[in-house]
């Protein structure tokens, strides 16, 4: 069974950076384009930011130059470096895995940006 394994939330002031880690297992992670989404109470996931297995990368307007996705393949990992956080960048963050015919989710992981 595939499995995505999520860390690195938690409560932060705002301008503070966290650092989200999402160890896959049971895929061949080199295949897949690897992604960050994210929930807030209320509103649609939306995606926050893609990377491909060719290192190509996209982001939301709303993290640009904020947020910096990246990939390493040898430790089936995908991270997301978050600098200059907002409270709006408040919500459950999760990790994605997705290739031709796959489309695989992790648990989640809470992101708090409050004073």
């Amino acid at each position: 069974q595939v499995q995505h394994v999520e860390s690195g939330g938690g409560l932060v002031q705002p301008g503070g950076s966290l650092r989200l880690s999402c160890a896959a297992s049971r895929i061949i992670f080199s295949f897949y384009v690897m992604g960050w989404y994210r929930q807030a109470p209320g509103k649609q996931r939306e995606l926050v930011a893609i990377i491909t297995s060719g290192d190509s990368t996209n982001y939301a307007d709303s993290v640009k130059g904020r947020f910096s996705i990246s990939r390493d393949n040898a430790k089936n990992t995908v991270y997301l470096q978050m600098n200059s956080l907002k409270p709006e960048d408040t919500a459950v963050y999760y990790c994605n895995a997705r290739t031709i015919g796959a489309n695989y989710w992790g648990q989640g992981t809470q992101v708090t940006v409050s004073s």
